[in-house]
């Protein structure tokens, strides 16, 4: 009887802690930093700080929620932008997403483009009305330009390839048609948000210098010198989930993101806020 005391005392112990655990891997916020340089980021935009957030998934934590803006606040970007999934398809919470929007506008310009899950619900047209009364500038295969003195660099973002499942279309193909449909100055430095990493050769090819991206969520599960398991769109040891990746003159970011969706717990892979200061050579 003893025995069996100790063992269930084990067995609770143990179940306690990786409670523990999960609370903490997934709703401790992780800020990672990283610069870009080169010879296209005119002098004006030396030191130029980009926040990116990702994959929020209508975040009901409010005490990452809170992380993030007050991360946000403490690093004064020049602009936030936002890569896609703000909410989530299975539990759509539009007020949710909405709330944390109206914490952050203030701080920075937003920029934002949709994912996935954006696609999937009737929800995306009361969210982006409410974005576009709160200032959000909402890119939907379009340019715009940042203009720092005489300075000027290229904003570009396109929908998410769900949008458009009507068709058989690969994604690697409506993500190029939509990025072949908009037209801005090349010779500008130009920044790029798309939700999807694994289309990393389409950025390349069209000679894109940053890239943000997200819909990987790290790999979900990481594991120690292998990396994520697996991602929506890349299977299981998905190429791109993290950090940086550079292919000739193109970089990408790949955020973790904040959020979960189907599976609904992150192992060894906290929730990100990305940082990117822009350097001039």
């Amino acid at each position: 009887m003893k025995k069996i005391t100790i063992i269930f005392s084990i067995i609770c112990l143990l179940l306690i802690l990786c409670g523990i655990y999960f609370y903490f891997e997934n709703t401790t916020l992780e800020v990672s930093t990283y610069q870009i340089a080169s010879n296209k980021i005119p002098n004006e935009f030396n030191n130029y700080k980009i926040i990116q957030i990702s994959d929020f998934h209508n975040n009901t934590s409010s005490k990452l929620t809170k992380k993030i803006v007050e991360k946000i606040k403490n690093q004064k970007p020049n602009i936030i932008v936002i890569t896609g999934d703000l909410i989530d398809s299975t539990k759509t919470n539009v007020d949710i997403a909405i709330d944390m929007i109206k914490e952050i506008i203030e701080i920075a310009p937003i920029y934002y483009v949709t994912g996935n899950h954006e696609a999937r619900t009737n929800e995306y047209d009361n969210l982006k009305s409410q974005m576009i009364e709160l200032g959000v500038k909402i890119l939907e295969n379009e340019a715009q330009e940042i203009q720092l003195n005489n300075s000027t660099i290229n904003i570009l973002g396109i929908n998410d390839p769900s949008f458009y499942k009507e068709s058989d279309i690969l994604d690697s193909k409506i993500v190029k048609n939509n990025m072949e449909n908009i037209q801005y100055n090349e010779d500008n430095f130009t920044i790029l948000l798309s939700h999807r990493p694994e289309v990393f050769k389409i950025y390349v090819e069209k000679n894109i210098d940053l890239v943000f991206t997200g819909h990987a969520h790290g790999g979900q599960i990481r594991l120690p010198f292998i990396g994520g398991i697996i991602a929506p769109n890349q299977g299981t040891f998905p190429e791109y989930t993290d950090g940086i990746y550079r292919e000739k003159d193109t970089t990408m970011v790949v955020s973790r993101g904040i959020g979960n969706s189907i599976i609904p717990f992150r192992v060894n892979n906290r929730p990100e806020l990305m940082i990117v200061e822009l350097k001039s050579n």
